[in-house]
C-alpha cells in the first residue's frame, strides 16, 4: 500500500555549490566510502569496499553505456541549435536504432527551438578524408519533446555518427561544457550496451582490478541493463510526491542473471539506484506472470504497480515465475520499461544493500534512499557534509545496509 502523505519539502538539505564534484578524481577507487550499517556510520576508501561486504555477496552492475547524445548544429544565420537525443522512435528498439544506416527518428529535446522554425539542419564532417553530411528535420512535436529525423550519407550506423559528432551529456548541475576527460570517466569500466543519456554513477568508482579482487574474495557479479533517461534529473515540482509523474526507463535482463539471483544465498548488493529500479521492477513482471501467465501484459511497469503486490509476496517465487516463463517461451532475455517510484513505505523484495552516490535535495533518488534506510538518510547526509564528502555524479559513494 503506497503512502499519500509524503511531501518533497521534507527531503531537502543544504548543498553548497562547492560540495558538488565538478570533475572526477584521478583514480576511480580513490573516492571516499561512507558505510551506513543499521544506524551506525563510519568511512573508508572505495578501494576497500570488499571489507564492508558480507562473504559471498552478489553485486549487480548496470552495464548500460552513455551515448554521445548531444548534437550541435548551426543555422546559416549562426544560431546554435542543440539536439539532445533521448530515446529512439523509429526504429524504437535501442539495438536496431544504433545499428541502422541512412536514417532514423529519435525523441529529442531541442535547445533554442524557437530559432528552428522549419527546414533541415546540417553538419558537414569528414571520416578518413571523405566528406559526409548529417541532416536533422523536425517531424512532430510531443509536448516538450520533438521527434527528429536524422539522415546521413555513407556506410555508417547511427551509433558511429554519434560517436563521431556527438558530445557526452554530462549532468546540467556541473555547469560546464563536456571535456575530453568526460568521454572516458563519465562511463563505467563495464559499460557495454549503448542507450543511456546519464551514467549509472555508483559504478564509476569500480576499476577492473577492484572487480577482479572482489571476485577473488568470493563475491559474485552479474549484470542488468537499464538505460538511464534525462528524466532522472527532473525536479519534483509538486510538494505532494504522489502527484509527481515518474519518467520511463527501458531495461533488459538475461535468463542467466535471473538464475544468478535465484540461486544466490547471500546478500544482493545493487550497484546504483538504476540497478535497484531494475531488480525491484522484476517483481512486477513476476507477479504479472503468476497472475496472468505473461509478464508483458503491458509494456511499461506503472509508477505504483509494485505497491499493489501482496505484502507477503516474496521475491524468489516471482523470479522463478519469470524463469519458468522464459523457458516455456524459449527466450534468453526480457525487455520492458519501468516508471517505478520507490519512496518511503515501499517494500523491497530483492535488494539487501545499495551502493550509491549522494543525490540532489528534493529528488526521487533521495526518496529511494529514505525508503531503504528510513529517516536515517538525514544522519547519512549530515555526516557526509560534515566530513568533506564530494556530492553528486562525480562525487564520493556510500554503502547502505538496512
Amino acid at each position: 500500500m503506497r503512502r499519500t502523505d509524503i511531501r518533497i519539502s521534507d527531503y531537502d538539505y543544504p548543498l553548497p555549490e562547492e560540495r558538488i564534484a565538478k570533475f572526477p578524481l584521478e583514480h576511480r577507487d580513490d573516492s571516499k566510502l561512507l558505510i551506513y550499517n543499521q544506524g551506525n556510520i563510519h568511512q573508508s576508501r572505495f578501494a576497500s569496499i570488499g571489507d564492508a561486504l558480507p562473504p559471498h555477496s552478489l553485486l549487480i552492475f548496470n552495464n548500460t553505456k552513455v551515448i554521445r547524445a548531444r548534437l550541435i548544429f548551426f543555422k546559416e544565420s549562426g544560431a546554435r541549435i542543440e539536439i539532445f537525443c533521448l530515446e529512439p522512435h523509429a526504429p524504437a528498439d535501442y539495438e536496431r536504432a544504433f545499428a541502422v544506416q541512412g536514417s532514423c527518428q529519435w525523441q529529442c529535446i531541442v535547445g533554442n527551438l524557437r530559432k528552428w522554425k522549419s527546414g533541415p539542419l546540417h553538419i558537414d564532417f569528414e571520416i578518413e578524408g571523405v566528406s559526409h553530411r548529417l541532416s536533422a528535420q523536425r517531424v512532430e512535436s510531443t509536448g516538450k519533446d520533438q521527434i527528429v529525423e536524422f539522415t546521413w550519407d555513407g556506410p555508417f550506423t547511427f551509433g558511429q555518427v554519434l560517436e563521431t559528432l556527438g558530445r557526452i551529456p554530462i549532468p546540467p548541475y556541473l555547469n560546464r561544457e563536456s571535456q575530453e576527460i568526460d568521454n572516458r570517466r563519465y562511463q563505467t569500466v563495464y559499460s557495454k550496451l549503448e542507450g543511456s543519456v546519464a551514467a549509472p554513477t555508483a559504478g564509476l568508482h569500480f576499476t577492473p582490478e577492484l572487480i577482479e579482487q572482489l571476485r577473488n574474495e568470493g563475491h559474485q557479479t552479474t549484470e542488468v541493463t537499464l538505460h538511464v533517461g534525462a528524466g532522472t534529473f527532473l525536479p519534483v515540482k509538486t510538494d505532494d510526491v504522489s502527484e509527481h509523474p515518474m519518467h520511463t526507463e527501458h531495461f533488459e535482463i538475461h535468463r542467466d542473471s535471473l538464475q544468478d539471483l535465484l540461486n544466490h544465498r547471500g546478500d544482493v548488493v545493487a550497484v546504483g539506484t538504476t540497478s535497484v529500479r531494475t531488480l525491484e521492477s522484476l517483481c512486477a513482471l513476476g507477479y504479472r506472470t503468476l497472475t496472468y501467465g505473461d509478464p508483458q501484459t503491458e509494456r511499461t511497469i506503472g509508477q505504483w504497480e509494485l505497491y499493489d503486490l501482496p505484502d507477503d509476496q516474496d521475491g524468489a517465487p516471482l523470479l522463478q515465475a519469470l524463469i519458468d516463463y522464459m523457458d516455456r517461451e524459449k527466450c534468453s532475455s526480457l525487455k520492458a520499461a519501468t516508471q517505478i517510484l520507490i519512496m518511503p513505505g515501499y517494500q523491497f523484495r530483492v535488494v539487501d544493500r545499495i551502493i550509491t552516490n549522494f543525490h540532489q535535495p528534493k529528488s526521487t533518488l533521495l526518496l529511494l534512499v529514505s525508503a531503504f534506510i528510513g529517516e536515517d538518510w538525514r544522519k547519512v547526509y549530515d555526516y557526509a557534509l560534515k566530513n568533506d564528502f564530494r556530492f553528486l555524479s562525480y562525487g564520493d559513494s556510500s554503502l547502505l545496509i538496512r
